[in-house]
């Protein structure tokens, strides 16, 4: 199939050369590269397809590290007068970019019932995050959740059953002792990178939202959030299933191949890294519940920038449209590990085949029937970097967890006490 693409391509190009050149519109896409794999090979080889189906529009694509310095840079080049028309930004980056008048809806720049036929195609909890105050401001691509990966081959060692992961947190915390031996652990949940990410998660599980869906409310000195972050405490401190401290996000992948930890915690974007690299016998999970299952989105959204032509705007949606269709989001997601941004993804050939061969392919997918919206305010950095600086502190033992969120709780309330 690559080859035929690859062939395609050689004859548009070959085309070209011998036509007069078309007029183009050029477009200039900021987008992050934030976990593991060569995603800069694949986001290039979907753009060379867009580039041969679509020849008058020319798409440079500028890789930009993780979401938050994609972010900065997107924004700096729009403040420097430099061209920016779309960028795959943090989806929980909707409410600052609204505020800042920085993005356009994409109600406004698509129409009829074609239109509300695409905005209506893909899985309502990757919406969730870019749909506010009634109109739709982010698409989704590079969309995850939280997944458990678990050493099937240290479960067989531990007398576990290898295709039974924990489903609650009492069976967390039985199966990691059974699996901490050696000096490795039984579990890692990552503490740095996403911290709130991973504490959501815990919080949702534990029965409680962090915040309100109006961006304007934050609940971190709820008595159940406190006894969230406790419970992540004890895993190191009293059950001894995890290391004391914060556990890398960047490093966990590595440590999880290498055998230092039976479980981990991270985004389903780092299954085909797993797959390829895994010398053991692994699985894959949906997050255990203690009064509930679930996960946050997470990822990346499409956002179309204000201060565009309405030839770049339609050269925009043109590639959005491109990039999300069916197939080529079921070739991504086969690529990548993140999912299929559609159900009509994964009714398509290629990854109904690919399911059907590897299973795990579908937990983060299947997750999202108890999935939330990711953690998201107005002022949402400066609110977010509070509660991950609150979580660090607690796990490291410099501040009690009810303390630490205390002082995230009332910082998060100056943040937004504007935008009640």
């Amino acid at each position: 199939m690559q080859k035929l693409k690859k062939l395609g391509l050689a004859a548009a190009l070959s085309v070209s050369l011998s036509t007069p050149a078309l007029a183009q519109t050029e477009l200039t896409m900021y987008y992050p590269i934030a976990v593991g794999g060569a995603l800069t090979e694949v986001v290039d080889g979907i753009v060379s397809d867009f580039h041969a189906e679509n020849p008058d529009i020319k798409v440079n694509a500028i890789y930009s590290g993780n979401y938050d310095d994609t972010r900065v840079r997107a924004l700096s080049a729009i403040n420097s007068g430099e061209s920016a028309q779309l960028a795959v930004m943090f989806s929980i980056d909707a409410y600052d970019l609204i505020e800042q008048e920085l993005i356009l809806p994409f109600d406004d720049l698509v129409s009829g019932d074609e239109g509300a036929e695409w905005l209506n195609s893909f899985y309502p909890a990757l919406m969730a995050n870019g749909q506010i105050e009634g109109k739709t401001w982010g698409i989704p691509f590079q969309r995850s959740t939280i997944v458990a990966y678990y050493n099937k081959d240290k479960f067989r060692a531990a007398g576990l059953d290898p295709e039974k992961a924990p489903a609650s947190w009492e069976e967390l915390v039985d199966m990691g002792k059974k699996l901490t031996t050696d000096g490795n652990y039984g579990i890692m949940i990552p503490s740095t990178g996403y911290p709130y990410w991973m504490f959501q998660a815990l919080a949702i599980q534990n029965g409680k939202e962090l915040m309100s869906s109006d961006g304007v409310t934050t609940f971190f000195d709820d008595p159940t959030v406190v006894e969230t972050l406790e419970f992540w405490k004890s895993l190191s401190v009293e059950h001894g299933i995890m290391p004391t401290g914060t556990v890398e996000w960047g490093t966990l992948r590595q440590a999880f191949l290498e055998g230092q930890t039976a479980m981990m915690w991270h985004s389903t974007g780092n299954l085909t890294a797993v797959k390829k690299n895994a010398s053991f016998d692994f699985g894959v999970a949906e997050l255990p519940a203690n009064v509930r299952k679930g996960s946050p989105t997470g990822g990346g959204n499409f956002y179309v920038f204000k201060d565009t032509s309405e030839e770049e705007q339609a050269a925009a949606i043109k590639l959005i449209q491109f990039m999300t269709s069916p197939e080529q989001a079921a070739e991504w997601s086969i690529a990548t590990g993140y999912m299929g941004v559609s159900a009509a993804a994964y009714d398509t050939p290629a990854l109904k085949a690919y399911t059907e061969s590897f299973p795990p392919a579908l937990v983060a997918r299947n997750q999202l029937e108890n999935a939330v919206a990711e953690f998201s305010t107005f002022e949402t950095a400066r609110v977010r970097d509070g509660l991950n600086s609150a979580i660090q502190s607690a796990l490291t033992g410099n501040k009690s967890p009810a303390d630490a969120l205390a002082e995230a709780q009332k910082s998060a309330e100056r943040q937004l006490r504007d935008y009640r």
